[in-house]
C-alpha cells in the first residue's frame, strides 16, 4: 500500500490529468465520439449520444477535482470505476474481434489494444491507491488532537 503524500499527489495530478485532457478532447467533438463508443457494438443506439456527451463532463469535472484536491476520494473513486468499465469493454472489443480505435482522447486516439488495456490499468492502480490512501487518511487521528478529544 503506497502511503507517501507526494506520490499520492503525483498519482493525482497524472490520472487527474489524463481525464481533464481526454475529457476536452471529447467535448470539442461530441459526434466523434460517438462514433467512436458505437464502433464498439455493445451500446443500444438510443444510449449512445446521451453517454457523448455526459461521459466527457463527468471526466473533466473528477478529472479537475482529483489534480484540486476537491472530492478526492469520490472523484478516485468515479475514475477508478469508468478505468474498470473502460478495460472491459477494450477487453471484450478484443475478445470478439472488433478492430476500432479506443475513442480516449478524440482525433488523438490509439488503436485499442493490449498496451491500452495495460495503459489503462497503470491509471486504475493510481486511482485505486489514491482512494485507498483517501481512506487511511481519513481513519488516522493526528497526534495533537487525540489527547484534546479524551
Amino acid at each position: 500500500m503506497i502511503r507517501s503524500k507526494r506520490l499520492l499527489f503525483l498519482f493525482r495530478l497524472i490520472v487527474g490529468g489524463v481525464f481533464v485532457w481526454a475529457g476536452i478532447l471529447k467535448i470539442a467533438d461530441p459526434l466523434e465520439f460517438a462514433q467512436n463508443i458505437k464502433n464498439y457494438h455493445f451500446f443500444p443506439h438510443e444510449m449512445i449520444f446521451f453517454i457523448a456527451i455526459v461521459l466527457p463532463w463527468v471526466e473533466v469535472l473528477s478529472g479537475g477535482f482529483l489534480i484540486l484536491g476537491i472530492f478526492r476520494r469520490s472523484s478516485a473513486l468515479i475514475i477508478s470505476v469508468l478505468l474498470a468499465v473502460f478495460i472491459g469493454l477494450v477487453g471484450l472489443a478484443l475478445l470478439r474481434g472488433i478492430d476500432t480505435s479506443c475513442g480516449c482522447f478524440g482525433s488523438f486516439s490509439r488503436k485499442a489494444d493490449l498496451s491500452l488495456i495495460l495503459a489503462d490499468a497503470i491509471l486504475l492502480f493510481f486511482s485505486l491507491s489514491i482512494l485507498k490512501g483517501q481512506a487511511l487518511e481519513r481513519r488516522t487521528v493526528p497526534a495533537g488532537k487525540a489527547s484534546s478529544a479524551a
